[in-house]
């Protein structure tokens, strides 16, 4: 703001917060003055240091952890899966398709299909429109590709975050979740493939639904599978996270262990983690591995996420989450940390946004 008509010079600076009485020599205003500009300019330049030094730690410690050679034998158990997208059964998808699927698929380490069947209502139904044509896809598969699982992908949002989505505290909707997965494994689907978003870590509801789902599918001798959030990187980060933003992000190593032990499947949704370098990326998910690892019982898959799809935003960095490097993070912490677990694997997110270069690097670097 401007000084008022006839304001004396110690007057002004005063109003703005310096103590000068009246009458100050001018050598005390203008040292005075100087001491505030060098501050103003130290803490300018003092500040971003603080604050990055502790990011540059974080980059540093994800980059050693990508250093090192994995053993020998991390490759392929033969457990992994890939995501496939609604037009496998909403008709768009033919014979053809089928077939360069299955050429696509032989000889490599996957044996669960998760086909994209929802998503599901806000209330928990599922309208059977929304996969006419999946009793046609689960025989073609068995046909082209015998020993491969179809899996029902569903998932809707959750009403974690905003007023509209699913409400998992109500009983009447989890009941319809129930339902609508029985519905669909009557289509012939061979397991159930949940993914709800953003789950909050600790949710009780959630653990209820997957104890429900979990009788309904082995009374049907089926699998039931779900898709899961990144574990704490930094011991209650998604505690301090929930607290300065909407969206916690991560769950808790051991709200993890407890949605491990009610599922035949867990796939961690290692891919969108704002890393910016392949390096810090990989490091992240070596580490994302070795923490699944650690409270995953044995008699669970656990699955790695592979991002086969390419982005660039804050969420995302195409030049660093690479299929390569995630392959390479995940051989380093399955190495540190169980290097002959049996059921483990990595899952392909997504078949229509896959590249030749990722389907490579998955069979060069994984299936080898």
């Amino acid at each position: 703001m401007g000084h008022k008509e006839g304001t004396t010079a110690n007057e002004a600076v005063a109003a703005e917060g310096e103590d000068i009485p009246p009458g100050a020599p001018e050598s005390d205003r203008a040292r005075r003055r100087r001491g505030r500009r060098r501050w103003v300019r130290r803490t300018a330049l003092f500040l971003p240091v603080v604050l990055l030094l502790p990011l540059l730690s974080v980059l540093t410690a994800l980059r050693i952890n990508y250093t090192g050679d994995p053993a020998d034998g991390t490759r392929t158990r033969n457990r992994d899966a890939l995501w496939l997208g609604h037009a496998w059964v909403d008709g768009r998808k033919k014979d053809a398709d089928v077939t360069a699927l299955a050429r696509r698929l032989r000889g490599t380490g996957i044996r669960d299909l998760y086909v994209h069947s929802g998503p599901l209502e806000h209330d928990g139904t599922l309208p059977e429109s929304a996969y006419p044509r999946a009793r046609w896809f689960i025989d073609a598969v068995h046909d082209k590709l015998p020993g491969i699982r179809v899996q029902a992908f569903l998932g809707d949002v959750l009403a974690t975050e905003g007023p509209d989505g699913m409400r998992l505290d109500d009983s009447d909707t989890r009941a319809a979740v129930v339902r609508s997965a029985r519905q669909v494994l009557e289509t012939g689907y061979e397991g159930i493939h949940l993914d709800l978003e953003p789950m909050p870590s600790g949710d009780r509801d959630y653990l209820t639904l997957l104890d429900s789902l979990r009788r309904e599918t082995r009374s049907r001798d089926a699998r039931l599978s779900v898709a899961a959030h990144q574990i704490d990187p930094l011991p209650a980060l998604h505690t301090v996270f929930g607290f300065f933003t909407d969206h916690p992000k991560w769950w808790s190593q051991e709200f993890f262990g407890r949605v491990a032990r009610r599922v035949d499947q867990i796939a961690v949704m290692s891919y969108d983690t704002a890393q910016p370098l392949e390096g810090t990326y990989g490091g992240y998910v070596a580490q994302q591995t070795s923490l699944a690892l650690e409270v995953t019982p044995a008699s669970t898959d656990l699955l790695m996420g592979l991002p086969f799809y390419w982005e660039s935003n804050f969420d995302h960095w195409g030049h660093a989450e690479t299929v390569p490097a995630a392959v390479r993070g995940v051989r380093l912490g399955l190495s540190r940390t169980d290097a002959d677990r049996a059921r483990f694997g990595v899952a392909l997110y997504i078949d229509f946004a896959a590249t030749e270069a990722d389907w490579r690097a998955y069979r060069e670097d994984w299936v080898r």
